[in-house]
């Protein structure tokens, strides 16, 4: 069992954590934490941010946090030892970065079956968390 683990979710698609939640929940011993991150990505480019109003980023991680908030009322009720985590930027440098910050002894995350043309192509953000984790990641599939 693990103290403290990360699970990073995309609120937008059930599939990120419809069986990586339940996986985290029976991983997490009593007494520990399960730390959910939602991430808002970067837009990356200047020229596309400048189309976008002033306090977008700022709107959209305001957003995401209360978004958090709904959905563990709504999956984990009352379960105690929950905390919910905003971040933003790349993805699995965001990931890496909030295990890191919290001290987590385990990263749950969901992924993709393997595709071997894509992952060699573009590469998953699982891949690149479980290359780049300085802490145990369970893939969930």
């Amino acid at each position: 069992m693990f103290n403290t683990i990360l699970l990073p979710i995309d609120l937008q698609h059930p599939s990120s954590w419809d069986k990586a939640l339940p996986a985290a929940r029976q991983l997490v011993e009593a007494g520990g934490t399960l730390h959910l991150l939602g991430i808002v990505h970067d837009v990356g480019n200047a020229w596309v941010a400048s189309y976008l109003p002033k306090d977008y980023e700022q709107r959209a991680l305001e957003e995401m946090k209360a978004s958090l908030g709904d959905f563990v009322s709504r999956e984990l009720g009352e379960m105690a030892g929950v905390t919910t985590h905003v971040g933003h930027g790349h993805v699995a440098e965001t990931i890496i970065a909030t295990a890191d910050r919290i001290g987590a002894d385990l990263i749950v995350m969901a992924s993709h079956s393997p595709d071997e043309l894509r992952t060699f192509r573009i590469s998953s953000q699982a891949d690149r968390v479980v290359r780049h984790s300085p802490v145990s990641v369970m893939i969930v599939r």
